[in-house]
């Protein structure tokens, strides 16, 4: 079933909104699995390298149903809605490095995140200094 027939799915009842939920939650849950944290190893020059990686996933769902009354057309009422999203980041944090020597990890350093958690601290010190001129 395409993308497209998921969405113009119609719901008829609450089993059916949590079949659903469960079949996405799965399908999400499948790309935050083991596999997304080590890669496979790999072997260079005598040494066994295993690249590993941070997975951070988030989800969220809503569901809903109801029971129509008197002012619907027929009399029969109806219900239905549901809704959900969710978010996976993955991004390299460290290599462990097997060799004759011994086991190692060697961190994997993001010169981009470092560059932005210092502007963070600047901009945060800069606002409490002028806060403080301010008050004076």
């Amino acid at each position: 079933m395409s993308e497209d027939k998921k969405l113009e799915m119609e719901i008829n009842d609450p089993g059916q909104a949590i079949d659903m939920m469960q079949e996405t939650l799965e399908t999400f849950l499948e790309t935050a699995d083991v596999n997304r944290v080590y890669a496979q190893p790999v072997e260079h020059e005598g040494s066994l390298v295993i690249p590993a990686a941070e997975v951070i996933a988030g989800i969220g769902f809503g569901a809903g149903y109801g029971v129509g009354g008197p002012q619907d057309e027929d009399g029969g009422g109806s219900g239905g809605g549901g809704g959900g999203g969710g978010k996976t980041l993955a991004r390299p944090v460290a290599v462990i490095i097997a060799d004759q020597n011994g086991v190692r990890v060697e961190p994997v350093v993001d010169p981009t995140k470092i560059a932005l958690a210092a502007l963070t601290a600047f901009g945060f010190m800069f606002g409490t200094l002028a806060k403080m001129r301010k008050g004076s």
